[in-house]
């Protein structure tokens, strides 16, 4: 047993080594890229040429949205882009992989429950992102709520609707989770992730990203937001998945 513990150990300081050296480059571009956002002639020039491809892409896709007062490079930016490419690297969640059952918080009452809680049949669950109305005849969505990724005391943002401190405990964590619930769509519930960051951890969420779990599995993973947030992509899947449920109801009829 102790043979068998040791080995373990072993094997994931070998894993968080390897995703280390992994990360570095990718980890020094980010750095560089925040730096040079710092010189507001640069961002300004990054932030038009964004809004034209913004204007010429999907709708549906968030703006990317910059204020000319918040500082990009810093102690706090770094930390927050490092731990965001760290929880990517080791994430549990991958497509055609069983979905993690991650455990939530019910900002109503505390109650803690699971991810696939929600799932129903065989219907699609959108995890972690709104879903357009257009599409509750064919899946249902689950906003989870994790933890802050631009908080009042680390990596502000003057552009955040409300300014949230970092969760000391997990009725402040629900307390946030509460005033996403007033902007959630209608139908669409919203959990909290615990304080162990379970969620969070499991499907590489921060700062935030888009998945679709169908039958326990991962069908979709949408890229690392802001910058991979595509809810383009998403309406994508549904449209297609949509296309097919038509198809075996036109079959179905015509076979009988």
């Amino acid at each position: 047993f102790f043979h068998d513990s040791v080995s373990m150990n072993t094997a994931e300081v070998l894993r968080s080594a390897l995703a280390c050296l992994a990360l570095v480059p990718r980890f020094v571009v980010a750095a560089l890229v925040l730096w040079l956002l710092d010189f507001l002639c640069v961002r300004k020039r990054v932030l038009v040429r964004a809004r034209e491809r913004s204007a010429d892409a999907d709708v549906d896709d968030p703006p990317l949205c910059v204020s000319d007062s918040d500082r990009m490079f810093s102690v706090a930016s770094l930390r927050a882009v490092w731990h965001g490419h760290w929880l990517d690297a080791l994430k549990a969640a991958r497509v055609g992989h069983t979905a993690p059952n991650s455990e939530v918080v019910r900002p109503a009452d505390a109650r803690r429950c699971r991810i696939l809680e929600y799932a129903r049949g065989a219907r699609p669950l959108v995890a972690f992102g709104r879903l357009m109305s257009r599409y509750a005849d064919v899946a249902d969505a689950l906003l989870v709520y994790i933890e802050e990724a631009h908080p009042s005391d680390g990596w502000a943002s003057s552009d955040a609707p409300y300014q949230i401190p970092r969760h000391r405990c997990l009725e402040e964590r629900l307390r946030a989770a509460r005033l996403m619930e007033l902007e959630a769509p209608p139908g669409c519930p919203v959990v909290a992730d615990s304080m162990e960051n379970t969620a969070n951890a499991e499907y590489g969420a921060y700062f935030d990203r888009l998945y679709i779990v169908q039958d326990g599995k991962v069908v979709y993973q949408g890229g690392r937001g802001p910058e991979g947030y595509r809810i383009s992509e998403l309406r994508d899947w549904l449209d297609e998945y949509r296309g097919r449920l038509c198809q075996k109801k036109d079959t179905v009829v015509t076979h009988v």
